[in-house]
């Protein structure tokens, strides 16, 4: 039978609106559950002190850590012509010459005080600014504020208000070809880090009493110094140093050898740029080394006291570093002459020979001595016997280190007695004896 149009148009309303109203009874139905739910935790968290209420909290979201930038700020305040030792009138050689002589003295892998480092940075950054037209000109108008943003619509000279130094460690590497970018480890930029120079050795031969009393000598002396065409870098003068192709800038390259036992690698430095990680046009004068052998005068004051064996250290003359790292020492290693009469021993004393007649040795005397002082009279007592001893008292060479004590002179007296002697000087021998 044909059903009615308007009847099955009014059974699909009636379902439709049915539908409906399921939906509404269990939505309701479930907010009425989590309300009850709710309610309960409230309650019991009432009961317990609140313990439910902190378990429902949401776990609180993890705060992104600050960014360091410390190794990267210079403190505030400091005025940036001030920390290079500059006039404001300086032109650019003379803050580059200011930022090369400070940063080589205060990078922290050469200078190991307390505050070094941040000395380095602080160095670093008011070159970067310095050296820099448009940072200049903002800093010279508004100060460290105007380059961070903070005079307002500047927007800082780091990017939209950002840092405007970059990394201290890139700046010295730009200077001096080395990766010294601290911290980020590798080969090729140990390698290429300061590395102080050797030391120096010079033979010094001196006169007996120079070593007594001391002494000033100049010394000319042949030592490795840093070459002036390329300020020590070794770089050609105009160049830059680009990545080594072979090695990706890493100083080395890994080679797998196959063995019975199987495949293996091994590890070398790079051929290409001996270990370095970097590619360079050496410099000319220099050959690539950043150091040549020039001679120096040195001034060099002698102790009184040394002795042949002695070393004295001056500190910083020996040969330069690489990359602008210290120099080494020099060592001066002393050798003293003999004297004819004069003889030292135990560090301090003297010993020498005085010379009598027999008639003196029985009849006693005073005989001139050579001291390390001069002449001085010496008094040989009646009956002194060959070979006997005497003792003059703070005659002696002063103590190394310690010039006001001084130790003693030791004669030895030697009786002479007449191969031939004289007829009347064997009578009154003869006399004697019968005595």
């Amino acid at each position: 039978a044909h059903s009615d149009p308007r009847v099955a148009l009014a059974r699909v309303r009636f379902s439709s609106h049915a539908m409906q109203s399921a939906m509404m009874h269990a939505t309701s139905a479930a907010s009425t559950a989590v309300a009850a739910k709710s309610a309960r935790a409230r309650s019991s968290a009432f009961l317990n002190g609140g313990s439910a209420v902190a378990a429902r909290a949401h776990p609180a979201r993890p705060r992104r850590p600050l960014r360091d930038r410390s190794s990267l700020v210079t403190r505030a305040g400091r005025d940036y012509y001030e920390v290079l030792g500059v006039s404001r009138a300086a032109d650019s050689k003379e803050m580059k010459r200011a930022y090369r002589t400070l940063a080589r003295k205060y990078h922290p892998d050469v200078n190991k005080e307390p505050g070094a480092e941040e000395t380095f940075k602080e160095i670093s950054n008011a070159y970067e600014v310095l050296s820099d037209d448009q940072k200049k000109a903002v800093y010279d108008q508004y100060g460290e504020a105007g380059l961070k943003g903070g005079m307002g619509g500047m927007g800082g000279m780091g990017g939209m208000g950002g840092d405007p130094f970059s990394n201290p460690f890139d700046l010295f590497e730009s200077f001096f070809g080395g990766g010294m970018g601290g911290g980020m480890g590798g080969r090729a930029q140990q390698r290429n880090r300061p590395t102080q120079g050797d030391d120096e050795r010079f033979d010094l031969q001196i006169e007996f009493l120079e070593a007594v009393f001391g002494c000033e000598k100049e010394l000319e002396v042949m030592r490795l110094e840093e070459c002036d065409a390329c300020t020590g870098t070794g770089v050609k003068s105009g160049t830059r140093p680009a990545s080594c192709g072979t090695c990706g800038g890493q100083g080395q390259v890994v080679a797998t050898v196959r063995t019975p036992l199987g495949n293996f690698q091994q590890v070398t430095a790079c051929q290409a740029c001996g270990g370095s990680g970097q590619t360079f046009t050496p410099c000319g004068s220099c050959g690539g080394d950043g150091r040549v052998r020039r001679s120096k005068r040195i001034s060099l004051r002698v102790p009184p006291g040394v002795d042949s064996g002695s070393r004295l250290r001056v500190r910083s003359e020996g040969n330069a570093g690489k990359k602008g790292g210290p120099a080494g020492d020099l060592y001066v290693f002393v050798s003293v002459k003999d004297d004819p009469d004069l003889k030292r021993f135990d560090g301090v004393n003297v010993s020498s020979t005085v010379t009598i007649p027999y008639t003196s040795a029985i009849l006693g005397t005073t005989q001139k001595v050579r001291t390390v002082d001069g002449e001085v009279d010496l008094k040989i007592p009646a009956g002194v016997q060959p070979g006997a001893t005497l003792l003059m008292a703070k005659r002696g060479v002063p103590k190394l280190g310690s010039p006001s004590t001084r130790g003693d002179q030791y004669v030895t007296v030697k009786v002479t007695i007449p191969k031939s002697p004289s007829g009347e000087e064997k009578k009154l021998v003869e006399q004697i004896a019968k005595l």
